[in-house]
């Protein structure tokens, strides 16, 4: 729907019917912040608060397709016995799925060991098992036993298995080859929409001034689009750093910063902004979303082709139990994963639980996809959720991060929910975090939004200093319960540009305590702080939803 569609009164309903919610856990009243009294009159461009109401799949679709099932694993030669390498069947049977074009693969209950990954790699192929009580996929083996050693293309003797990869990996078949062949022959690649170098793509046309908030462009030439195209937005910066000071919300804060020697920052640049046209009318197209950030002439936005997608694929219904291995030292990870999306677009995953791995549930140059009902459990892990390489309007809802059943070795580090990289518009929503915290690995990641969410902050972020600022503006923390008392990645108003902090109880600094990246005023706002369960409406993104109908 675009902005001319959202009349005041649409807004106000919307606002209204999200507030009526029954107040929980607090003898106070439920209070409306005049933060989202000004949200919703301008809802697309508001200084502090991101427009996230279309995240997720399909425009945050509460409902997923569910294709005709094409075979069970069990024909395919799958023994729910927990000592037969199931692998091998599972894959067959996903690639004949791919092979009719898509449709569903069905895993009964029981527990079927895989000695090796499981791959999707065609569109629209979903895995369903009979539930994450009842099927369960027992792993044996880590990605370095599988894929072989990787290293990070940043250079020194990191693992690049401590954010990247799963045992479960969604990417396009072409995608993931090219990936696991640099891999093998020990060239570090990078991991998005335009290949190993970044040079896998061709020009369609050149991109007009627009605004943030935006949805329709007018381009130099259209001829080579169409409706339902997926296109890549890609945005580059210019010598004076324009583009990432733009990205801080801009200003004299982002204009004094020193962007120059910020090397892994700068990697990430082009911007890269996957979206479908929804509409061509002349040189005019329509997006499905709005533009997360300003297009001006000397940042060269154009719209170009990508690398094939993933889409319309998902996981559903089964528990992926790694075998117990103790943690591996802090970026050293062998590649215990859990399951990863990677060029991956309208994709999901639905009642999914990990344990025992070292890193979660990963979005890696992956958009507009839910995790819906995912739940992280076991010995503990390194990140429960990782979202990086330009991943943008994803969302991540009734999630759990559960606490770890052994104690923490030595040297091991714990995150959380972690965003980084230039991703944009993602949004994490009715979480409960036993264990971890918001991360940040810089990288300058902007316009994400934590939302009703309860969380024992007891994590620490990461991010090395040449990854750039922790945060970009518009960080959006909306109605947070932090069970142990901590600030710190909670209370952001005085660390990220742009931002807003709402409905947060009383919090204090102590272990990692962080400085702004930014100089001066920050122009972030506090509001409702000291409580619980008061602000309303008390769902930002549920409410941001409502905006959009």
């Amino acid at each position: 729907m675009s902005s001319a569609h959202l009349t005041r009164r649409t807004l106000l309903a919307g606002a209204t019917a999200v507030a009526l919610g029954a107040a929980t856990g607090t003898a106070r009243a439920a209070e409306d912040p005049s933060l989202w009294r000004e949200f919703t009159r301008s809802p697309f461009t508001h200084p502090q608060i991101p427009y996230v109401g279309r995240a997720g799949y399909r425009g945050g679709a509460t409902r997923f397709p569910r294709p005709r099932t094409v075979t069970d694993v069990t024909d395919h030669g799958a023994v729910p016995d927990g000592s037969t390498d199931c692998a091998p069947a599972i894959n067959r049977a996903i690639a004949a799925a791919g092979r009719a074009g898509g449709g569903t693969v069905t895993i009964p209950p029981g527990t079927f060991r895989i000695d090796g990954l499981i791959r999707i790699g065609d569109s629209n192929v979903v895995l369903r098992g009979a539930g994450s009580g009842r099927t369960t996929l027992y792993a044996t083996k880590s990605l370095t036993e599988l894929i072989g050693v990787y290293g990070s293309r940043y250079g020194g003797d990191k693992s690049a298995w401590s954010w990247a990869g799963g045992l479960i990996w969604l990417a396009p078949r072409a995608r993931w080859d090219s990936l696991t062949a640099a891999i093998e022959a020990g060239a570090w690649p990078f991991e998005g929409w335009t290949g190993n170098r970044r040079d896998e793509w061709t020009p369609l046309t050149v991109a007009g001034p627009a605004r943030r908030g935006d949805r329709t462009v007018t381009v130099a030439d259209a001829h080579g689009l169409r409706p339902g195209q997926l296109v890549l937005l890609r945005v580059a910066d210019d010598a004076g750093h324009t583009l990432l000071q733009h990205l801080a919300g801009g200003g004299p804060g982002p204009a004094a910063y020193y962007w120059d020697d910020k090397t892994k920052l700068l990697s990430y640049v082009p911007y890269e902004w996957p979206v479908r046209v929804t509409r061509v009318h002349g040189r005019r197209i329509t997006l499905e979303r709005p533009l997360p950030l300003d297009l001006r002439p000397e940042w060269n936005p154009q719209l170009t082709t990508h690398v094939t997608e993933l889409t319309g694929s998902g996981v559903e219904g089964l528990t992926l139990q790694v075998q117990e291995t103790p943690m591996s030292p802090h970026l050293l990870d062998k590649g215990y994963n859990g399951v990863v999306l990677q060029c991956a677009y309208d994709c999901w995953l639905d009642d999914v639980t990990v344990r025992n791995v070292d890193n979660g549930f990963g979005l890696v140059a992956a958009s507009a996809c839910t995790l819906r009902r995912t739940r992280v459990g076991g010995r503990g892990s390194h990140h429960p959720y990782f979202c990086r390489e330009g991943s943008h309007d994803n969302l991540i809802e009734d999630f759990t991060i559960e606490q770890r059943t052994v104690p923490a070795p030595a040297n091991t580090q714990l995150h959380g929910i972690n965003v980084e990289g230039l991703s944009s518009h993602n949004v994490w929503s009715r979480g409960e975090m036993r264990m971890g915290t918001f991360d940040s690995h810089r990288g300058l990641p902007f316009a994400n939004v934590r939302t009703d969410i309860t969380v024992n902050n007891n994590g620490r972020h990461g991010g090395d200093a040449n990854a750039g600022p922790l945060f970009g503006a518009r960080f959006t923390h909306w109605n947070v319960r932090v069970t142990n008392g901590r600030a710190g990645l909670m209370r952001i108003d005085g660390l990220a540009p742009y931002s807003a902090t709402v409905g947060l109880n009383t919090v204090t600094e102590f272990d990692q305590i962080d400085v702004p990246d930014f100089t001066g005023d920050l122009h972030s706002r506090l509001e409702l702080y000291g409580t619980t369960d008061v602000v309303r409406p008390r769902n930002l993104y549920d409410a941001q939803r409502e905006l959009s109908r």
